[in-house]
Order: structure tokens, then sequence, then C-alpha cells
């Protein structure tokens, strides 16, 4: 049933785009001010979320326009505390909520609406072809004719998808300077302290934290109970402090792997508070890119071990944070062995404990 969905909303798209294919589009000069009103889409995970901030960043302190994020429930969270975000729209699937956003959309008459998605999204290019919105900008991969304007996009496989997405300035007649950007995230001061009371309850005195996500999203990227723990085992050789960080789904796990430690486990129902205790780390060992991109925000190091199956895109590294990692082309973590990491992951964490 989910294939014949798929199939029609495929079919349903490209008689849209045939439709589309004559309207006009815009080749002249595009100016914004503080008066403009601008509605970004950034739809689906966590990460792909944090890497949008760059961007909305810059637009903002540059054009000082009003900036409005179309989000979804799993990650309009990102966008909530962000100081260069007005307003966060949350997308409801389905029909009904299809037509909400469009009836927003006409209503708030924005002067811009930008695709931030790196990928065709179906959803996405559907309100695009049905909004009013007199500049529809995107990357061009394969539906730009729903856009006024689009920006090539930059080889996946040479640039990172912060890169990527930054070329899109150029559609707002400015520039900007790499060097000084970088993902943002803002953590209410409530989750900053809450972080900080338990670090001080635990860990007693300053030494270097180093903390252990074992989360990823998937099965495929939990890198086992014994690997985590002959890990932890090699670093109390290091007068360091450690702190597994987990999802609370996952705490079983983390608990298996410390043998029943509870204050060697971080894990909370809160985002806030799961990113501002990535903020108080020295360092973070990961095989999330969600995290990766968190620890770039707080300018932490991070060693990762990723899996880049089936794939040549570049893979999501931490944009300002020096980083290490472990890369394996199979399809899960099971055959990335505890040697092949510390191989690696030894000489990056003494550099900064030595």
């Amino acid at each position: 049933m989910k294939k014949i969905e798929i199939f029609l909303k495929n079919v349903l798209l490209r008689v849209l785009l045939l439709l589309k294919s004559g309207r006009s589009r815009h080749n002249g000069p595009v100016s914004f001010n503080e008066n403009s009103k601008l509605l970004f889409i950034r739809l689906n995970r966590i990460g792909d979320a944090l890497v949008t901030t760059p961007l909305i960043q810059e637009v903002k302190r540059q054009l000082k326009c009003r900036i409005f994020v179309l989000a979804d429930r799993k990650n309009s969270f990102v966008f909530t505390n962000n100081p260069n975000v007005d307003e966060v729209i949350v997308f409801r699937k389905g029909f009904k909520g299809f037509l909400e956003v469009l009836s927003l959309i006409k209503l708030d008459n924005f002067d811009a609406i930008i695709d931030l998605h790196d990928d065709v999204s179906t959803t996405v290019t559907y309100l695009l072809a049905m909004a009013k919105a007199k500049n529809k900008f995107g990357l061009k991969k394969g539906n730009e004719i729903v856009y006024t304007k689009t920006v090539e996009k930059p080889d996946p496989s040479k640039f990172h998808v912060i890169d990527r997405l930054m070329s899109l300035v150029s559609l707002f007649g400015i520039s900007y300077c790499k060097e000084e950007i970088n993902v943002g995230y803002f953590p209410k001061p409530v989750a900053i302290d809450k972080a900080g009371e338990v670090l001080k309850r635990r860990f007693p005195g300053k030494k270097f934290l180093l903390g252990i996500n074992i989360s990823a999203g998937s099965q495929a990227r939990f890198w086992g109970v014994e690997r985590y723990r002959e890990l932890i085992g090699f670093l109390e050789s290091y007068d360091i402090y450690v702190l597994l960080l987990c999802s609370v789904n996952e705490a079983p796990q983390a608990l298996e792997i410390t043998r029943g430690k509870e204050d060697n486990i971080f894990y909370s129902p809160s985002f806030d508070e799961f990113a501002s205790m990535i903020s108080k780390l020295d360092m973070l060992f990961t095989p999330d890119t969600m995290a990766v991109h968190l620890a770039s925000a707080f300018m932490v190091p991070v060693f990762g071990i990723y899996v880049h199956f089936n794939t040549k895109d570049m893979i999501w590294t931490p944009y300002r944070s020096d980083f290490e990692c472990v890369i394996t082309e199979n399809n899960t973590l099971s055959e990335v062995t505890f040697n092949q990491v510390i191989q690696k992951f030894k000489p990056f964490l003494e550099k900064y404990i030595s």
C-alpha cells in the first residue's frame, strides 16, 4: 500500500511540475530589508535542522529581516530559542496540515520562501508549487521549475553540507566569511544550569571531561556493549572523567555498559539538557552526526565513528570543531574493531590531555 501511495504522489508531482513549466522566473536582482518576511523550510531530522542555522544566522545578521521557519515536530525545537528566528511554524503531516500551511503562507504574504533541503522533498515541492509568493529560492536539484531563483548545488562529494546550503546566500545579494560561520544552538539557561549541577554533584574537582555518546538513531550504528566496555576500560589509565550519554530509550544499554553505575550515565527527555551537557564536555566520542553538529556549535573536539554506506557524499563532520574519525563503508558498525578505533582515538585524546 505504501509503494502505491509513493507512486501516486510521484505521478501527481510530475503533472504539477509540467503545469508549472510555463511559469516565468525572476532574473533580476532581489533586495530585502528589515521589513521583509522570509520563510525558511526544513523538515525531517534534528541534524538536518542544525546544519541550516549558519545560513539563517547570516541572512538575519546582514539583512535584519523577519525570519520564519517551517519545521516539523521532530526538529522544530532546534529553532525555538534561536535569536535569529522570529517565529517557528510546526508542519502537521497529512492533507489537513498541508492546507493549513498554504493558508498561512497566503495570509502572511512572505517576500520569499526558501527551501533548505539538500535533496528533493516531495512535500516541499508540492508546497512551493502551490504557494503564492513572489520569490522562491532553492538549490538546483531536479525540481527547479518550482523556484523563481536557484543556485547550482555544490558537489556533495567535495563540499560540506553547510557549505552547500551557504551557497544560497548569493540569491540574497550578500556574501559571507567562511571562517566566521558555525552551527547555532541556544539552550535555555535552566538547561545549562542543570547540566552544570549534575556534573558538580557527580564529578568533584576539575578534570578533563570526555563524553561518550552511544545513541545514533538506529541499531546499525550502535557499536556494541562489549566494545564500549573496552573503551571505558582503556580510559581508566587516564586521569579524566568519563560520562556516557544516551537517549532515554537506550538507558538500559548504557547501564549494561557501565555495569549498573548510574552516576556515569546522563540521559534526559529534554533535548535542551542533552545539548547543554555536550556544551560542558572537553571532548565528545560519538557515532551520531546530530551530536557532531551540537559539538561544533560549542567548539567541542569530536572523535566520530561513521557508517558511510552506499554513498559518495562527504561525511557530516563538525564544521568548527577539531575532528578525527574512523569510517566503515559497511552498513553497520559491527565490523569496526576496538583496535581500529583506538589506533586513531588514542593520539587524538592525548593531544588534549598530555
